[in-house]
């Protein structure tokens, strides 16, 4: 691969920018990207930029979606552009300067620390992060503050799947890569709409699908039908809440049928026996009036993963956005075992990111619970290899694990947190319950916001708003769903006094007296002195740098000290042994439990929230650009033509969706679409937009006990008009929006 942009510094104010490569900020597929300046560059201001796909990108291959092909649109609009503060919330934002921002953070940690302690700090980041964000906001909090209150967005996103893999497997990472999706003759999807949520991975297993047709098998598990569903062989339109027990269900006929690999049962597993007597219980009768399927569906897809020779499950939000998502990723992963469908080409459970880097944000510690390298807070081993790297004195890191965000917003209610300081989210749309996150946030004397972009939804909370460099304007990395790691340059300026959101936290150490653990003169100084830190460990990438990556293009880990270019593993587990105590993989045997808040008279029906195709989370970046805006123009309340007639809803018109929490009003979209008694919203339109429809209002705040992940897909509601004819000449079909 031809070397990429300069990876620490931007052209000069005035030179000619050069081409860049770099992977997508948008999901997690982490396509590649190549980045022409305008020719001739605009004057004056900043250069517009051509996207493609990179063709030599190993996990696009030249692929991009909608959103990356547009992403140069959103590089310079509505940005933040200095440090802005106010002292109370009903007051106007008035600019600073950087010493006065710093100022005020060093005054309150100063006072905070003082008066409550460390775990009155609190710190929200993203899966936006480049690594090299992460492992310094990790080194400052869990570090030097002696705090670990930090947590990320991945925790409403992919949290399910690091405790659901650690659990059964004994760490996290997922065990695939993407070229599985080519050798597989029986792809599962369940709990994602690949379609719209990971499309250059969709439209690569779609490619395949018409070329070789019954060689490869689609099945589909969502309540609706999408995209996705439209080229399965088979879609399971089951209730929300029933993915485990459809599992103990396929379970149940593997047994019947005898589809079981007892020499790998047995040689590299433990916990069969009370899994057996689990799935017993689980008869095709019992799962079928459970989910709301026939029977016969239910054996198709039991038979087609008995007698397929490499079976592949990929899963995303549907599964881990709910109170059993740990243990609905481990009943995906007890079929893999059981059946022996691991750590082959074309096998094994995939986990789908759902952010660009929310993979390297596990890799460096970015949950509440976990330290760099894949390593536990709540391991004093892990804790005291930590604080030696780091240079700190035994016990700097607390030895109990830190407040997932629920946890701080709870915290924020009861005035334990002094400073909670979000980065690079707007947890004020995708958060639950977002009328309780709001009175919390302002019940917290300090709520910082480091943001590229200005007017979002979270600033109306904050109190000082930080002005920071965003993909593009900064060197690091990313890593994507199959553990490939890319080098994304500063190949442009940031505008006005815009830092990378490492350099603040670097500066911040600096100033609190940790001027040699925070003495990073690049970012390649910061990925060199973490990629050290995981070496030996699972994800060990320990031989990549930034030069490297630079010279030789994307690779996967493990990647250890001394591995040659394009030598990473590309599957885990080919030894067949698991990172357990045992070395065994652990089966797990739970029963079902069903939603949090099923449906009830006051409220008979479950909303389920998803994305579209052209939008991205909370559209600070996808609301300006124009050719999504056309495709995607307002919110859709998909509601069954059954439920519509019962609650008076007619197609086009506006209708009301309430749950216990709050009520929100969208346009009605009729269709048969999604089964009875359930209705979809997208979560992407929050209070700022011209058509404001936050659905994340009505969703609670209950979750995984494990995980600590809300369950963001499923709250009980009840629908009523707003108006009785259509609010405009033609409703937005569902083929638009696909």
């Amino acid at each position: 691969m031809p070397p990429v942009a300069n990876s620490e510094s931007a052209s000069a104010p005035g030179a000619r920018p050069g081409p860049a490569r770099a992977q997508c900020p948008y999901c997690g597929v982490g396509c590649g990207l190549e980045l022409k300046p305008s020719d001739p560059a605009p004057e004056p201001g900043p250069a517009s930029w051509s996207v493609r796909g990179d063709r030599q990108h190993p996990s696009s291959l030249g692929q991009v979606c909608i959103k990356g092909a547009t992403v140069a649109e959103t590089l310079n609009h509505n940005r933040l552009v200095q440090p802005q503060w106010r002292e109370r919330l009903d007051q106007p934002f008035r600019p600073i300067d950087w010493e006065q921002a710093f100022a005020i953070l060093i005054n309150q940690i100063q006072h905070t620390l003082a008066s409550s302690g460390p775990s009155g700090l609190a710190m929200y980041g993203s899966g936006q992060f480049l690594t090299e964000d992460y492992y310094v906001a990790n080194k400052l909090f869990k570090g030097a503050l002696g705090s670990n209150n930090f947590d990320a967005n991945s925790r409403l996103c992919m949290s399910s799947a690091v405790s659901g893999y650690a659990r059964s497997l004994g760490s996290d990472g997922p065990p695939c890569c993407y070229d599985d999706l080519d050798l597989a003759d029986l792809v599962v999807l369940i709990g994602t709409n690949t379609a719209d949520c990971h499309p250059v991975l969709f439209q690569r297993l779609l490619k395949r699908k018409r070329k070789t047709k019954e060689a490869l098998q689609i099945v589909v598990v969502d309540p609706r039908a999408t995209a996705t569903s439209d080229a399965a062989d088979l879609h399971l339109a089951i209730r929300p809440g029933t993915d485990l027990a459809l599992l103990h269900g396929i379970g149940h006929l593997l047994l019947r049928q005898g589809a079981i690999d007892r020499a790998f049962v047995d040689q590299h597993t433990q916990g069969f026996a009370a899994l057996d007597t689990l799935w017993q219980a689980w008869t095709p009768e019992r799962v079928s009036i459970l989910c709301g399927i026939a029977i016969a569906q239910l054996e198709q897809l039991a038979q087609l993963w008995a007698g397929s020779q490499a079976v592949l499950s990929l899963w995303s939000m549907g599964v881990n956005q709910s109170r059993e998502g740990t243990a609905t990723v481990g009943g995906i992963i007890n079929l893999h075992l059981v059946s022996g469908q691991i750590a082959r080409p074309g096998t094994g459970p995939f986990s789908l990111t759902g952010q660009p880097n929310a993979m390297g944000g596990r890799e460096a510690g970015g949950l509440a619970q976990l330290l760099p390298g894949y390593r536990a807070i709540a391991n004093p081993a892990h804790r005291a290899e930590v604080e030696r790297h780091w240079g700190l004195a035994p016990g700097a890191i607390a030895a109990e694990p830190g407040l997932a965000v629920w946890q701080q917003v709870e915290a924020m209610e009861r005035g334990e947190i002094g400073l909670w300081w979000v980065a690079a989210t707007n947890p004020l749309v995708s958060l639950p319950w977002l009328d309780r996150v709001r009175a919390a946030a302002q019940n917290c004397p300090l709520v910082v916001l480091s943001e590229a972009y200005a007017g979002t939804e979270t600033a109306a909370v904050a109190h000082l708003l930080l002005p920071a460099a965003q993909w593009s304007e900064k060197a690091g990395v990313m890593t994507n769903s199959e553990r490939r790691i890319t080098l994304c340059p500063a190949f442009r300026q940031a505008p006005g006094e815009a830092r990378a959101d490492w350099e603040i936290f670097a500066e911040l150490g600096r100033r609190l007296g940790f001027v040699s653990q925070f003495g990073f003169d690049s970012a390649a100084a910061v990925f060199q002195e973490f990629s050290a830190l995981t070496a030996g460990r699972i994800c060990d990438l320990s031989g990549m740098s930034h030069g490297l990556l630079a010279d030789h293009g994307p690779q996967q880990w493990p990647f250890p000290q001394g591995c040659a270019p394009g030598a990473g593993q590309a599957r885990l587990y080919g030894d067949r042994h698991f990172p357990t105590p045992s070395g065994r993989a652990q089966l797990v045997a739970e029963q079902p439990l069903g939603l949090a808040e099923p449906p009830c008279d006051q409220f008979p029906l479950v909303l389920t929230v998803g994305r579209y195709l052209g939008h991205w989370h909370t559209m600070t970046r996808t609301a300006h650009v124009e050719r999504i805006r056309q495709r995607h123009p307002v919110p859709l309340l998909e509601v069954n033509p059954a439920d519509a007639a019962h609650h008076g809803l007619v197609d086009g018109a506006l209708g009301q969706v309430r749950s216990r929490r709050g009520a929100v009003s969208a346009q009605v979209l009729v269709t048969d679409r999604i089964r009875p008694g359930t209705v979809f919203l997208p979560m992407h339109w929050g209070a700022s937009q011209e058509q404001a429809c936050e659905a994340n209002r009505l969703m609670h705040e209950l979750g995984c006990p494990i995980s600590k992940q809300p369950e963001l897909k499923a709250a009980a509601v009840t629908l009523e008009p707003l108006t009785p004819e259509p609010v405009i000449q033609e409703t937005p079909t569902l083929k638009a929006l696909v």
